[in-house]
């Protein structure tokens, strides 16, 4: 059995020198970083001490240290105790299935098509309004939402009713209409926005292989297939990555805004649970147990498809 060679103390000193030498040289880039990691410091990791009373029953008067540990007793009620578990799991799924599908490719989509315009005042303008309903807060969108979808003032249904003589829909109190306005909210607020990376990622891509795809005969929409998609395609996948890892988790605030106990079939998820037994009931060891559950969901789905996409192309977060 081979034995690695022990590394020496003169190997030691100097990786230590080399490590304080990049430090130095490369110090604003450093600070730079710094903001962002005490955020994730503070915010993200010195929180998840509070896991702990997933596995209690908390008493906010006995502490985290004092409480009563039960194990996975909220675990098992939240399966199956709860009557609506299954039903917050398969409208959470629904939900982010459909905006996977339908809001994703939404921004490559737009930004491709940003990237055919040729006229520049035309694309400023088109890609100012598109980026517009990014800054509105999600209180402003529901209102708009609202206001828009209402049976009686709401200007979908005046279309409807005075253009195709259609009697007004009551949109936010049908259940079978809640994904659907959602997912197209979802789609309008930050499709433009979303284009940033992706045109970033196109001005990246070498002007001369659309050069050599011209001389070799490719028409526009060859070049973008080719080309366009090709160049974008580690962004691509590095973003959808990333957004598995929020798979389990819905906008909250929104869906808060805009269901109701007429919709709750099918806008009830869990985010707006655990929002009613943690902050409403001060259930708060159960609510951590669910909150524990959708991070788990979201780590071995953002595990589990890095190592597929490392397996088959270049491109992966680690």
């Amino acid at each position: 059995m081979k034995t690695l060679p022990k590394k020496t103390g003169v190997e030691a000193v100097s990786k230590s020198s080399h490590l304080w030498f990049m430090l130095k040289k490369h110090k604003a880039l450093y600070l730079l970083m710094l903001p962002g990691i005490l955020y994730y410091i503070i915010f993200k990791y010195v929180p998840m001490y509070g896991i702990i009373i997933a596995f209690q029953d908390f008493s906010v008067g006995r502490g985290i240290m004092d409480s009563k540990f039960v194990g996975l007793k909220h675990f098992i009620e939240f399966f199956y105790v709860t009557p609506d578990s299954w039903k917050l799991i398969r409208n959470t799924v629904m939900l982010n299935v459909y905006d996977l599908i339908f809001h994703f490719p939404a921004p490559i989509v737009l930004a491709i098509l940003f990237h055919e315009i040729r006229n520049k005042f035309f694309k400023g303008l088109v890609q100012s309004i598109s980026y517009m309903p990014h800054f509105l807060s999600t209180v402003v969108i529901a209102g708009i939402l609202v206001t828009f979808l209402s049976p009686t003032t709401g200007v979908v249904n005046h279309f409807l009713v005075k253009i195709f003589g259609m009697d007004p829909i009551m949109f936010l109190g049908i259940p079978e209409w809640f994904r659907t306005i959602y997912v197209g909210s979802e789609i309008w607020q930050k499709v433009g926005w979303g284009t940033i990376l992706y045109l970033a990622a196109i001005a990246g891509i070498d002007p001369t292989l659309y050069e050599a795809a011209k001389m070799d005969g490719a028409n526009r929409f060859q070049q973008m297939r080719h080309i366009t998609l090709i160049g974008m395609l580690p962004v691509m996948i590095i973003l959808f990555v990333l957004n598995l890892g929020h798979f389990m988790e819905t906008g909250f605030q929104k869906i808060l805004l805009l269901y109701n106990s007429m919709n709750y079939e099918t806008s009830d998820v869990i985010n707006t649970f655990v929002y009613r037994r943690g902050i409403l009931d001060a259930d708060f060891s159960f609510a951590t147990a669910v909150g524990l559950f959708q991070s788990v969901i979201g780590l071995v789905l953002v595990v589990t498809a890095n190592r597929i996409v490392r397996k088959y192309s270049e491109t992966s977060l680690w």
